[in-house]
């Protein structure tokens, strides 16, 4: 499904985001990334998103090599991968079903296309009887279900998700965590940057610890820490 071969990144200031780094994340996995703040997790997450480009090594998505992907290829790239930020990015004067809607009408859906699917993932994210609100209506964790909705509408097989518990109490927390275990448990591939430990904890799921731009541990199964452990 992903893999990265061998993979550097410096920026222009000087610092090296990453470091001949090599992962390989198969179909239907959830991966964990984690590492303190300038680790190289939000560089890899847009590599793969194709928001920067690599100074060497290769990244194959799908069977296909994306550092050699033309410009005009990009977005039918994205189309395959949804993301999820930590602030949301709703606008703001849109509804929940138009916020939605939206990512549909950038890839030129069909309007029955939107009509058909739009519904069916509120549905899936518990938003259906919110579809008119705005998102000022809603809280941070109604929010960040649009947003999941958003980003699951086009039907990716891939969703990366960047922090996206990051503005939200622990309880609501573990509930968007319930909807990506679902998400995760129907197929898609799942690759999500987090700094929280009780997340990675309770999960169980597949860890991937980035420092200095290197990759210091890969836990196939679990990635248990202790509490006074620094993501």
């Amino acid at each position: 499904m992903i893999e990265l071969r061998n993979v550097s990144k410096k920026f222009a200031n000087g610092h090296v985001a990453l470091n001949n780094i090599s992962l390989n994340i198969d179909n239907g996995e959830f991966v964990f990334l984690i590492g303190s703040s300038g680790a190289g997790k939000s560089t890899i997450i847009k590599l793969l998103m194709k928001e920067h480009e690599t100074d060497s090594g290769k990244i194959i998505v799908q069977g296909k090599d994306i550092t050699k992907l033309k410009r005009a290829q990009i977005p039918y790239l994205r189309r395959s991968i949804g993301v999820v930020f930590q602030d949301f990015r709703l606008l703001p004067d849109k509804t929940v079903y138009e916020n939605v809607a939206f990512a549909m009408e950038v890839t030129e859906a069909s309007a029955k296309e939107i009509r058909r699917q739009v519904p069916i993932v509120l549905g899936m994210v518990d938003l259906s009887k919110k579809s008119k609100q705005y998102p000022h209506q809603l809280s941070g964790g109604e929010q960040q279900r649009v947003s999941i909705a958003r980003a699951m509408v086009n039907g990716p097989s891939i969703l990366i998700a960047d922090e996206p518990t990051g503005n939200l109490d622990p309880e609501m927390s573990w509930e968007i965590m319930k909807l990506f275990n679902e998400i995760n448990l129907k197929g898609t591939t799942i690759i999500m940057a987090t700094h929280d430990l009780n997340i990675v904890n309770k999960m169980k799921k597949r860890v991937v610890e980035v420092s200095d731009g290197v990759i210091v541990r890969d836990e196939k199964r679990g990635g248990y820490f202790s509490e006074n452990q620094n993501l």
